[in-house]
């Protein structure tokens, strides 16, 4: 479509569905992109060929994250639970789903990234959910962190919105592959044709449903809460409201503590 906010492309004769975020320079996930990815998800649920989809962002930065102005209260009651059953979708998908990420991963993007099969990162890469500097909280970053990698990392994270680099992430056990800038296509690209293409497609998915269960289940099992409380609690308080309105202003908040 004209309008569409992902090019899309098929490699491999079609054994790989690529994704790309196209609304540079910041990709921002609207929610009009994310019901485009939820749609495109569920359509590709079908048993086929197909052995990874590949998610990208269009130029030097995957995402800078989800729309700010829609956070505020009279649009992040309808936004949040498209975001989260988007990121469901991607969880549960039949095949790997693959992130790409180069530049900046920010918010509701690392999320996105977080919720893929497998990561892979340039240099470039800098990965940060800083909501709780506008007086929020990344919900799936809260649910999916502690379940993937140690717990002081999410700490670290969602509490202390420190950002951490390709090397960081390497380290801490998120990535699959690291390279250069300028390399991210091929490692990737390699990747598949060693690891994936000589598989059966048939196979694959069912071992790829039985490595990410787990996964699926836990959150599955906490995403709902962690809704509730962003949306009945978090939400009702004034800090939580000038923390938006003063990022749409660019201007510092002022707190109320309350």
């Amino acid at each position: 479509m004209a309008d569409s906010l992902l090019r899309i492309r098929e490699r491999f004769d079609g054994q790989v569905l690529e994704l790309t975020l196209a609304d540079p320079p910041a990709n921002v996930l609207s929610r009009a992109m994310m019901v485009e990815l939820r749609e495109l998800f569920a359509a590709e649920r079908k048993p086929s060929a197909r052995k990874a989809v590949v998610i990208g962002g269009e130029g030097k930065h995957f995402s800078f994250g989800a729309s700010v102005p829609e956070h505020q209260a009279d649009q992040v009651g309808d936004m949040l639970p498209v975001f989260h059953a988007m990121v469901g979708e991607i969880l549960d998908h039949p095949v790997p789903v693959i992130a790409k990420i180069s530049g900046q991963c920010l918010g509701g993007g690392f999320e996105l990234a977080l919720a893929a099969s497998l990561i892979f990162a340039d240099d470039s890469a800098r990965c940060a959910v800083p909501e709780i500097q506008l007086g929020v909280f990344p919900p799936v970053a809260a649910v999916l962190l502690p379940h993937m990698a140690p717990a002081a990392l999410t700490s670290r994270m969602v509490i202390g919105a420190e950002a951490l680099g390709a090397v960081e992430l390497e380290r801490f056990g998120l990535l699959a592959g690291r390279c250069v800038p300028g390399e991210l296509d091929n490692l990737v690209a390699r990747w598949i044709e060693e690891n994936l293409l000589p598989l059966s497609a048939a196979s694959l998915r069912i071992a790829h449903r039985a490595s990410r269960a787990a996964t699926v289940a836990h959150y599955r099992g906490h995403i709902d809460a962690a809704e509730r409380l962003y949306l009945g609690e978090l939400m009702q308080s004034h800090d939580a409201g000038e923390g938006i309105t003063a990022f749409i202003e660019r201007r510092a908040p002022d707190w109320k503590d309350r």
